[in-house]
């Protein structure tokens, strides 16, 4: 039986786990084991800048947090090795920076096990969808890529009435 300072640390830690996946905007769930200190220094840096928090959670706490947080359906893949990344702003950075890892690695190797946005959960195959989604600001220059293509060309076509207009008069 544990002490009650020890419980009242692990509750503590609990109520921390779930206030960070309430206030998050999406999450990814992974088995990393089997990467070495370099790559995950690497993966850790590449994480950071983006804004995306990553660690490495015990399981019970993350299994208690996930049920007080509202995301149970992501209980179920709470087995072996668990990081977990939580972003608080872009929807899709977790999964794009985690599923673009994964694809060099070999299944048994840093495997996605599941993932979450706001309150919609995803299995192994939805992250690895989501991974191929580009960031905002990506989407955003194609967006405007493709609306800038139609304007330059009326603009072009006018330019050639008036051009017309004023070689006749």
């Amino acid at each position: 039986m544990p002490s009650e300072k020890v419980l009242l640390a692990k509750q503590e830690k609990v109520a921390a786990l779930t206030e960070l996946l309430k206030n998050s905007a999406a999450g990814v769930l992974v088995d990393y084991k089997g990467i070495t200190v370099e790559e995950d220094t690497k993966l850790r840096k590449e994480l950071r800048e983006a804004g995306v928090k990553y660690f490495v959670e015990k399981n019970t706490m993350l299994r208690f947090a996930m049920k007080n947080a509202g995301l149970d359906g992501l209980t179920n893949v709470l087995e072996g090795t668990t990081a977990i990344a939580i972003s608080d702003d872009d929807q899709t950075a977790p999964a794009r920076i985690l599923g673009k890892f994964a694809e060099g690695k070999k299944d048994e190797m840093f495997k996605l096990k599941a993932g979450y946005i706001g309150e919609e959960i995803y299995d192994e195959a939805g992250v690895k969808a989501l991974s191929k989604i580009p960031s905002r600001e990506v989407l955003l220059a194609q967006l405007v890529g493709s609306l800038q293509g139609p304007i330059q060309k009326l603009a072009a076509t006018l330019q050639a009435i008036v051009d017309k207009e004023n070689g006749a008069a």
